[in-house]
């Protein structure tokens, strides 16, 4: 029984710790285009080959583990992709998503980090467009490389749907997240763009315009990426 409390009172301050640190939809949006902009900024960061060759780009600025060290985890973001039906124009506007998981909390540590994740194709990108994604279950995932480019980086890596990275204390690095789910957060996408939308609607369908919040983390995009220079082949 006490456990049973123990673990309702740890539910409870896990809800409005997150509540409390996450802010708002504005506030999330341009701290994502801060974060973007310094870690791209950095000398030995994303590759840049990886980079032009991704369809979206996750960022989840300041993401926390629970105070109370269960290790459960949960950050919010955006992720914004390439405009078009090939993913072959300028990036479009972003739409809400959230990270959570076990896995985030064992290796946050107990300082705030930032991630970011590349979606390397368009089934990447529809899965999670479509629904909760389980990386490395219902998408391959792996730690991605550092460097100027992704030479020597293992098949895994090349493979990958998905490539994340983390930003912790100034250190850069790539990072496992398997374990862990990736879902579009509805009710952050209402508030944000003042009407219900799925995140389909925000990037696929062209329903809604850039925010002007949005303007950082397009302009940063559009500057060191503005072409998708995957084989055009694999996005048909």
């Amino acid at each position: 029984m006490k456990t049973v409390i123990a673990l309702l009172v740890s539910c409870s301050m896990l809800g409005s710790a997150f509540a409390a640190d996450n802010g708002t939809e504005v506030d999330r949006v341009e701290q994502a285009g801060h974060v973007l902009k310094e870690i791209l900024n950095i000398p030995d960061d994303i590759p840049q080959d990886l980079l032009d060759k991704a369809e979206c780009v996750v960022v989840l600025p300041s993401v926390k583990k629970a105070a109370f060290g269960v290790g459960a985890s949960y950050g919010r973001g955006v992720m914004i992709c390439r405009s078009g039906v090939s993913y072959s124009g300028p990036w479009g506007p972003p739409a809400m998503y959230a990270l959570e998981g076990a896995s985030i909390g064992f290796q946050l540590g107990g300082q705030a980090t930032d991630f970011v994740l590349l979606v390397m194709n368009p089934a990447g990108a529809r899965s999670l467009l479509s629904s909760k994604v389980k990386l490395g279950a219902d998408a391959s995932a792996a730690a991605g490389p550092k460097g100027r480019t992704a030479e020597g980086a293992t098949d895994i890596v090349m493979t990958a749907e998905i490539l994340s990275y983390s930003r912790n204390k100034g250190l850069f690095a790539g990072i496992s997240l398997e374990g862990s789910t990736l879902r579009s957060d509805g009710s952050a996408n209402e508030k944000l763009y003042g009407q219900k939308l799925t995140a389909r609607d925000i990037i696929r369908r062209g329903k809604v315009k850039n925010p002007a919040c949005a303007a950082e983390l397009v302009e940063v995009l559009d500057k060191k990426s503005p072409k998708n220079r995957s084989d055009p082949k694999s996005l048909q």
